[in-house]
């Protein structure tokens, strides 16, 4: 099952970042600025070991695109048969996934809630209803809420009240409901708060 279903604050605590942007996430690393359990309060980041720190960069990314070790692995090994920088490739392969567009496009809160929406059959891709989370957009590919969807109280309240502005690397039209996918992500549009210089020197030990 690729959706991690445990307590999320515990992770984002054990990572230090707010992995899935929930308020309860917010709270929980305002609260205890520390990494979760019994020695979390005396262990210091700073003599974390160089493959501990690797390994975090890596869960950081695996946990805030919700997917599996085998599919990140995979994906992996992908970037890093492509000509090109590999962290670049890895992060964009990611960002191209559906549920994420469907996150960056303003129209889930986040990806978790994403993928829900695609898995419900709430997504079209070029006219064509399309289901399946993984689903790698192209460039020139026509992402949009099908119609039944766009009044759904969830999708309008997160346009409205979330309002939160599609990346350049996608183009929005139809009053916020469509996305065209205008070029493959750079790095800079790329907003996740991972170093994977660190991800690519884990798997290549």
């Amino acid at each position: 099952m690729a959706r991690y279903t445990g307590p999320k604050a515990r992770v984002s605590r054990r990572l230090g970042v707010n992995i899935w942007g929930t308020a309860g996430e917010v709270k929980a690393l305002d609260r205890r600025p520390y990494p979760p359990g019994e020695h979390g309060r005396t262990r210091r980041r700073s003599n974390n070991s160089e493959y501990l720190t690797q390994l975090q960069e890596k869960q950081k990314a695996r946990f805030s695109y919700g997917i599996t070790e085998r599919q990140f692995r995979n994906i992996y090994k992908e970037a890093s048969n492509n000509q090109g920088v590999t962290g670049h490739i890895l992060l964009q392969l990611l960002e191209r996934r559906l549920d994420n567009i469907v996150y960056r496009a303003g129209w889930a809160a986040t990806r978790p809630q994403a993928r829900q929406f695609v898995g419900h059959g709430h997504i079209n891709v070029n006219g064509r209803r399309v289901d399946i989370p993984s689903y790698r957009a192209r460039a020139g590919d026509v992402i949009e809420l099908r119609d039944k969807s766009r009044e759904m109280v969830t999708v309008r309240w997160n346009l409205d009240v979330l309002d939160r502005a599609a990346p350049a690397w996608l183009e929005a039209g139809d009053g916020g409901q469509q996305v065209t996918v205008r070029e493959l992500p750079t790095r800079e549009q790329i907003d996740i708060p991972v170093r994977e210089q660190l991800i690519v020197e884990l798997y290549s030990k």
